[in-house]
């Protein structure tokens, strides 16, 4: 069975991030794709120190839910980053989850299927859907699209559920990446994966 992981970036563990996710959770089990949400915007989670001890020991130095969480990047099938808008960025804690856990895990992310979610009351949606979507494209992940940029509306906890256009794009996202990672997956089966070069790695004074 196909597999995704669901990273819930708010410090509230069912707030309109959770809807959002959740919405797109319905779909996923429609499509017979296991779902595993994890909820790490409470957490005390530091940024990354550029010890580059991952390189070596193949994990964090901290040995907290970056590295729990590596185990099962490695295993699935796609992951959906969400986050609250702060200051038209994504929360903190999760650009340090995420910093520490695209650069420590070793598994080969290539063709593993990304998308993101964000959520605010009013603004900062699209430049935090920017830069959620970084850590996909620098790790030859095919992102996921839906309807409309990937977000969602609201104030209150709860008030995302009367973004009727809001959650129609969580479905259509939910669905287009099913579809994206079924074809992925029998693309791989016919032809592999693409042919990776020797990695070339410059600095711009050389």
């Amino acid at each position: 069975m196909m597999k995704v992981l669901m990273i819930n970036g708010s410090p509230h563990a069912e707030g309109n991030t959770y809807i959002a996710l959740h919405e797109m959770e319905k779909v996923f089990a429609q499509e017979g794709i296991e779902t595993e949400m994890i909820h790490i915007g409470n957490k005390d989670i530091r940024g990354c120190i550029a010890c580059y001890s991952c390189a070596k020991n193949k994990k964090c130095v901290f040995d907290d839910i970056v590295n729990e969480t590596a185990v099962k990047f490695a295993e699935c099938d796609g992951i959906v980053v969400a986050s609250p808008v702060y200051y038209a960025s994504a929360n903190a804690t999760l650009v340090a989850f995420l910093d520490r856990l695209f650069y420590s895990a070793p598994c080969d992310k290539t063709m593993k299927v990304g998308a993101s979610v964000v959520a605010a009351r009013r603004g900062g949606l699209s430049a935090t859907f920017d830069e959620l979507n970084k850590y996909f494209t620098i790790s030859g992940m095919p992102v996921a699209s839906s309807q409309y940029w990937n977000s969602i509306h609201g104030k209150t906890p709860g008030e995302a559920k009367e973004d009727k256009e809001g959650l129609q794009t969580m479905r259509t996202l939910a669905r287009n990446m099913a579809f994206l990672m079924k074809s992925i997956s029998l693309g791989k089966e016919k032809y592999g994966l693409p042919e990776k070069e020797e990695k070339v790695s410059t600095s711009f004074i050389r």
